[in-house]
């Protein structure tokens, strides 16, 4: 059965935007099943992942994800992309790569005898972008992806090139092995909406990828939604409703993070050289209405921004030397903060 809208006739009126916004709720809320049985048919485990791949999605917004080769990060987003039935191209960023290698450059072309320059797009023009070790690029190519992310172009020859929309960039760093690499500045950092962890699976989860990837192929994901319903699903989003106590709760979480400030807590004074901006308040608020919507209520909730404060914080705020030599992580000064600051009262 479908759940599109009925095409409208001389009849019966266009919907108005109010019943497109409901369709578009109903339309997620029945397919929130689907995608994760669509995702099970080529991924096991990782729920945690794919719930924030999913609300960055779903949000507009960038992902950088940290993980160990081999577990399954390009499948991962690939299968995102089948399932949305979005453009997937997957970029290796390696130290000899420049600018024009990612979003295209202006050849000479011969046509009818008359020579003129023609902008050939490169593989950034996609919807999902998966920017495989992105610190291993120089600063020069890392600005030229920051553009695109930001602004939704690219800039060649002196002429801008809007990209496809929806466009998602997700960003991998290799925890393992530092060197030789180029730190991302914290500028492009912030850009990005979540910081997600990958870690290895449990040992069961574990024997049944080796067994489902030593046996035949698994059956196709089928796709799901279309572009446009992205594009529909970012509007809808904004829409969801949230008291300004639960905004408020989310400035003050990013606001504690920040040293040297009025009120700051003492462990932060201690441990972070620079806490968040006003961008982990945007992106709290953002993605806890995704997550409001994808869990099928109308409201957020205190859990929505708390469960989201780890992925959002993981990137902007910056330990100092005194946290790494006592082993701090940001995680932990995270969960400090969740027991600092204290929520509105109420659900």
């Amino acid at each position: 059965m479908s759940h599109r809208e009925p095409f409208p006739s001389e009849s019966s009126p266009a919907p108005s935007a109010y019943d497109r916004e409901r369709l578009a709720v109903q339309r997620l809320l029945d397919g929130a099943r689907r995608i994760e049985t669509e995702l099970g048919k080529a991924i096991v485990g990782q729920r945690e992942v794919i719930e924030q791949l999913l609300l960055a999605l779903l949000s507009g917004g960038h992902c950088l994800i940290t993980g160990a080769p081999g577990l399954a990060k390009t499948l991962l987003v690939k299968s995102i992309a089948r399932i949305f039935h979005l453009h997937f191209q997957r970029i290796q960023f390696t130290p000899d790569l420049m600018p024009a290698d990612i979003t295209g450059t202006e050849i000479l072309q011969d046509e009818a005898g008359e020579r003129r320059l023609t902008f050939v797009k490169g593989p950034i023009f996609a919807n999902i972008i998966l920017a495989d070790e992105i610190n291993r690029t120089p600063p020069k190519t890392q600005a030229a992806l920051l553009e695109a992310m930001q602004e939704h172009q690219v800039t060649a020859a002196g002429q801008r090139h809007a990209l496809e929309e929806p466009f998602f960039v997700l960003a991998t760093q290799n925890p393992i092995e530092m060197e030789g690499t180029y730190p991302l500045p914290e500028a492009q950092l912030d850009r990005f909406m979540f910081n997600v962890v990958m870690n290895y699976l449990p040992e069961a989860e574990e024997v049944e990828v080796v067994k489902r990837t030593t046996a035949a192929p698994p059956p196709p994901i089928e796709a799901l939604f279309t572009g446009d319903d992205v594009l529909q699903f970012h509007e809808t989003v904004r829409q969801v409703p949230i008291a300004e106590e639960m905004i408020r709760f989310a400035v003050q979480l990013a606001a504690a993070s920040r040293p040297n400030q009025p009120g700051t807590p003492d462990f932060v004074n201690q441990w972070v050289s620079w806490g968040a901006g006003t961008r982990a308040g945007q992106f709290l608020v953002l993605g806890a209405k995704a997550r409001a919507l994808l869990q099928g209520r109308a409201h957020v909730t205190v859990e929505d921004i708390r469960t989201l404060a780890f992925p959002v914080l993981r990137h902007r705020v910056l330990l100092n030397y005194r946290a790494e030599a006592e082993g701090v992580r940001v995680d932990d000064v995270t969960r400090r903060l969740l027991e600092t600051v204290k929520p509105p009262v109420g659900p």
